[in-house]
């Protein structure tokens, strides 16, 4: 925009502020009469909803995991991932990743019902992250895996669970881009204009370690930046758990 006068700029931006003021306003007004949930609450209801109904089994495990289960996963002291993990003490962490757990009942499930072993969890993150509008220290994950399926059919498979997730998420126009990942090796992202998942395939070095043979897919989704995206909104910590945002607008308006 540009104005003949800077009475004339302050005018349109102290309209804009007012427009914007009364748009959050009205937005938290929603949440007492409409929505009553926060979007990301929505999004996870919506998600199991839809899994379940597709075939697969949600899964709930610990948050604290073992310096031992990260070692598993190549996460040892020299790891690039390693200095991003909040330790509880010399042994404990907050999982960093949703992946060693759903490894470990991979293993327990195998002995109990027949392949292919489809499951999914839904659970909160911590990483020492690089502060900025893509990034948070506490965040939700959603992994969807599926395991012991013909290997002609994995990459047909991974495709096909990104297409679901996006469209419960209600995201179109995205893109799958193959990519390089510091424990996984290759891996296939979904893309629109940021990175929304990373998806794996397996027989993969790692699985040795958890007594793991069989054909695997795995994709893991951030549904804070799923919201970002879908909801045009600029910085993913307004989406997230806060005390200073709820449901993308902040409190202070």
């Amino acid at each position: 925009m540009s104005f003949a006068a800077a009475a004339e700029r302050d005018r349109s931006f102290q309209e804009q502020e007012r427009a914007l003021v009364a748009r959050a306003k009205s937005r938290l007004k929603e949440m007492l009469t409409v929505r009553r949930r926060p979007l990301l609450a929505e999004l996870e209801s919506k998600l199991v909803e839809a899994l379940t109904a597709a075939g697969f089994v949600q899964v709930m495990t610990p948050t604290i995991i073992s310096k031992a289960a990260l070692a598993k996963m190549s996460i040892g002291d020299e790891h690039p991932l390693f200095d991003q993990v909040f330790w509880l003490d010399a042994k404990r962490c907050l999982r960093p990743m949703l992946a060693p757990n759903l490894y470990a009942l991979w293993k327990e499930l195998l002995r109990l019902w027949e392949k292919p072993i489809r499951i999914f969890e839904i659970g909160t993150c911590y990483r020492k992250e690089s502060q900025g509008a893509l990034h948070l220290n506490e965040f939700t994950m959603l992994n969807v895996t599926e395991l012991g399926l013909p290997m002609e059919q994995r990459h047909k498979r991974l495709e096909e669970l990104a297409r679901l997730v996006m469209s419960i998420a209600g995201i179109e126009g995205y893109d799958l881009e193959a990519s390089t990942s510091v424990v996984y090796g290759d891996m296939l992202d979904v893309v629109k204009g940021i990175e929304l998942a990373s998806g794996a395939m397996g027989p993969h070095p790692l699985d040795e370690k958890w007594g793991i043979f069989d054909p695997w897919v795995g994709i893991g989704f951030g549904l804070e930046r799923l919201l970002l995206v879908r909801e045009g909104g600029q910085n993913v910590q307004s989406l997230g758990r806060s005390l200073s945002y709820l449901d993308g607008v902040r409190l202070n308006v």
